[in-house]
């Protein structure tokens, strides 16, 4: 089977979101061919290549979203006309009221598929998305009556920020991916999130009638919630509905859909996911570098919490280092190491305030001698560095491992302490429930109460934390290994494909079709994809049929 694997800023490139488990998938699937198609997410991504491919990775196209020349495409009137029309009712379902009884239900997608045919005939969209008509145009249906109470305050800066959202968001139009060489070729379309990577498998479906699935540990549309919580209202509004719109007719083409988590799911189905075609596959996490620590516990300090991850506000070590003054009064023998590099600039200003809060909190303990420096219970460290090494070098320096989120998709940090072995005390947000079950203690977000007590229970009981250790690590063999990913992704293709009718008519050496360009029982030992001889011929098939008169009577 030939699959044209969708990713934005992941793989191929070495560093990217979701770039691991695409290389694993692609491994672990070594009887298909794979053709990736890919959106960098940055020039320094760019610069720092892609990984080793497989042989059965046959080739790899990719394109930039952050940054795009103008391509020369100039319309005649024709051509003007239908843009307009087609971005004048993008731009009119956008303002619409939500309101799936009215006539503007569909608008959105007729648009967007108007729009892509406009590219492929004329040859791109990107200087007519940045032209002067197309925010005229949005301006028009912000104003026009029946509008949305937020599209009718927009004011001409919001309407600039929306529409130069807009151009970046329809990018993917303008590329010359859609030929029969290209995505036509492919038998089968995976789009491993949704938005822009989730476009061009939209336009093959509409183009060739590609099937394809969609893969989201994170919806785009929630991401955009957290993203912009400052945005003006208007273009707040504006920008959730070309999401929403986005995400509903993504979700309305595509054969399956595959959300990570209960959470993602959840949000899909919001979004106008069909329950039918919901199938949840949890991320596939590679056991090996957590074997020797999960199988034979090293002995950690008993006292010792620790924390791992990106540093970043989502994480809220603050209210973790709130916890920890009330931990550290329970029990005085107690220590925190939090271990994680910060997160952009963003990040690197929060870890300055948590190492600043930290030193307020908690003075460092008294000297040992008048030569020696007093050392503080709260250490921050980074893997690599003087700090451990790899990360379950990090959980197996402590006795829990904590989490302190107030906003997470799939906890991918706290199934590693599972596979080590390690109890655990987390926030109940995102997927955390889901991916912990009942092996580890769960406390509200924002509650520093709370994940004191919790953590000051399991500090005093290691027996306990023996026994959600075991039974975290054998949870999380079971549901979150690499073994289980590649396998239903193997059978969603094959039951996708078995179900779409044959586009690309290939003959066996007798002249007999086959169902795909290599079928999968060439790889089973035996007389599978050569004639044996000849066959008995059942009876049934030679004896003179029976009517159905006759048989009644």
């Amino acid at each position: 089977m030939r699959i044209g694997l969708l990713t934005e800023g992941g793989y191929p490139y070495v560093g990217g979101e979701g770039g691991l488990w695409c290389d694993r998938l692609v491994h672990g699937l070594d009887r298909h061919e794979f053709d990736v198609y890919a959106f960098s997410s940055g020039e320094a991504q760019e610069d720092a290549g892609w990984v080793p491919l497989p042989p059965q990775v046959r080739r790899v196209r990719t394109a930039p979203l952050w940054a795009v020349e103008d391509d020369g495409v100039v319309f005649g009137r024709r051509a003007r006309r239908r843009f307009r029309e087609h971005y004048g009712d993008l731009a009119a379902a956008l303002c619409a009221p939500d309101d799936p009884s009215t006539p503007e239900a569909d608008r959105f997608a007729t648009a967007l598929h108007g729009l892509a045919a406009l590219a492929r005939d004329e040859g791109g969209l990107v200087s007519a998305l940045r032209s002067e008509t197309a925010v005229r145009a949005l301006e028009r249906a912000c104003r026009a009556p029946g509008a949305r109470r937020a599209a009718r305050e927009a004011r001409v800066p919001d309407l600039l920020t929306v529409a130069a959202h807009l151009e970046c968001a329809l990018r993917p139009l303008s590329l010359d991916w859609y030929e029969e060489d290209g995505l036509g070729a492919v038998d089968l379309c995976h789009a491993t999130a949704g938005g822009a990577a989730a476009l061009p498998a939209l336009l093959a479906h509409d183009f060739f009638g590609i099937p394809f699935l969609v893969t989201e540990y994170g919806v785009r549309l929630r991401t955009h919630y957290l993203t912009r919580p400052d945005s003006p209202p208007a273009v707040r509004s504006l920008l959730a509905a070309f999401h929403g719109g986005l995400a509903a007719e993504t979700y309305r083409r595509a054969a399956f859909i595959t959300p990570g988590n209960t959470h993602a799911r959840r949000w899909q189905e919001r979004c106008g996911a069909d329950r039918a075609k919901l199938r949840t596959v949890y991320p596939g996490m590679d056991p090996a570098p957590f074997a020797d620590v999960g199988e034979s516990p090293r002995e950690a300090d008993p006292h010792t919490l620790v924390w791992v991850g990106r540093v970043e506000p989502a994480k809220d070590l603050v209210s973790l280092l709130h916890a920890f003054a009330e931990i550290r009064a329970a029990e005085p023998q107690s220590r925190l190491r939090i271990i994680g590099r910060p997160s952009g600039p963003e990040g690197a200003a929060y870890l300055g305030h948590c190492r600043a809060l930290a030193a307020q909190l908690f003075p460092a303990d008294e000297a040992d001698g008048p030569h020696a420096v007093g050392e503080n219970p709260v250490s921050f460290e980074e893997l690599g560095g003087p700090g451990p090494a790899t990360s379950a070098d990090a959980h197996a320096a402590g006795a829990v491992t904590v989490l302190s989120s107030v906003v997470e998709g799939f906890p991918v940090g706290l199934v590693e302490a599972m596979l080590c072995g390690r109890a655990t005390v987390s926030t109940d947000v995102g997927a955390v429930v889901e991916a912990i079950g009942g092996t580890g203690l769960v406390v509200p977000p924002r509650n520093p109460r709370a994940l004191a007590g919790a953590c000051v229970s399991l500090l005093r009981d290691p027996e306990r934390r023996s026994r959600l250790g075991a039974a975290a690590r054998a949870r999380a063999l079971e549901l979150f290994t690499v073994d289980q990913n590649v396998a239903a992704f193997d059978g969603l293709y094959l039951e996708t494909v078995a179900r779409t009718p044959v586009r690309h008519l290939v003959l066996d050496h007798t002249g007999d079709p086959l169902p795909f360009a290599a079928p999968a029982e060439a790889h089973v030992p035996g007389h599978w994809t050569t004639d044996p001889g000849p066959r008995a011929v059942p009876r049934w098939a030679v004896d003179t049929p029976v009517t159905a008169t006759e048989t009644a009577r």
